[in-house]
């Protein structure tokens, strides 16, 4: 079976098809058979993301590694759990996006998930997704719904398949600067992780050249086929490789690296 991986957050505008669709052109380069599947039906921005690098391929006829990928659609009679014995034919990964709202399809990912990754905001607007936190102390008081859901998922794998799940918060658009909310926010994070269990890991900036790579379907790894690169494309290109070093995947051969909370 491949190690699935699977990103999912109920709230949109955290960066989780980026993460995903660079996580798994990432793990191509590094020479690994991924699969990627969007179950984003309407917005799909995994799969157009990748479509456009399709594209680029052909149009410009160059070599970029490129990843499997499919769209889920409900509507054409394929459950997902035959795209996903379909998609795993073979791979080693499959990367999984789901949309940014609660769904039958995926919650279903989420059992499946061998790593589970939610990107978050650095923000108390954002950790209010998983956690309660005290107006006055910024202390977390309680578990919030989506924390709740993912240790039901835990809880249904566990049962079914005999397996746990890695769960880990991506914080995604760190400031690059020491500031008060951002400690507040890594503070209340590390308790929720100790009490709800899940690993913190730094993610990808707030930069510009995500918006800008889109429409060709280049990623960071791409730097070769983009024009004007600077520091700031470089700084980008090392956040992205230390997520992907973050997730401690299985190596080659099904080895699994130690995994440890790595605190931004």
């Amino acid at each position: 079976m491949p190690h699935f991986i699977t990103f999912a957050n109920e709230k949109g505008g955290t960066g989780k098809s980026t993460a995903a669709v660079h996580s798994a052109v990432a793990l191509t380069a590094q020479g690994r058979n991924v699969a990627a599947l969007d179950l984003d039906t309407r917005q799909r921005t995994l799969g157009r993301y990748l479509d456009n690098r399709a594209a680029s391929i052909r149009r410009l006829g160059i070599d970029l590694p490129m990843p499997a990928y499919d769209t889920f659609d409900p509507a054409k009679g394929e459950s997902l759990g035959d795209m996903l014995a379909r998609l795993s034919e073979g791979v080693e990964f499959v990367v999984i996006d789901t949309p940014g709202r609660d769904d039958v399809h995926a919650r279903e990912a989420m059992v499946r998930a061998d790593t589970l990754v939610t990107p978050i905001n650095d923000s108390f607007v954002d950790l209010d997704l998983i956690g309660e936190v005290d107006a006055e102390t910024y202390r977390v008081r309680r578990p919030s719904f989506y924390a709740e859901l993912v240790w039901n998922s835990r809880t249904q794998r566990a049962k079914e398949r005999g397996a746990s799940v890695d769960w880990v918060v991506l914080r995604n658009r760190m400031q690059h600067i020491e500031a008060r909310n951002m400690r507040r926010v890594g503070d209340a994070l590390s308790e929720l992780s100790r009490r709800v269990g899940f690993r913190i890991i730094p993610g990808l900036g707030e930069r510009v050249i995500y918006r800008e790579l889109f429409p060709k379907g280049l990623t960071l790894l791409d730097l070769h086929e983009i024009s004007d690169v600077c520091v700031s494309h470089i700084a980008a290109r090392q956040e992205l490789r230390e997520m992907i070093a973050g997730f401690a995947l299985p190596e080659p051969g099904g080895a699994e690296p130690a995994r440890q909370a790595v605190m931004a």
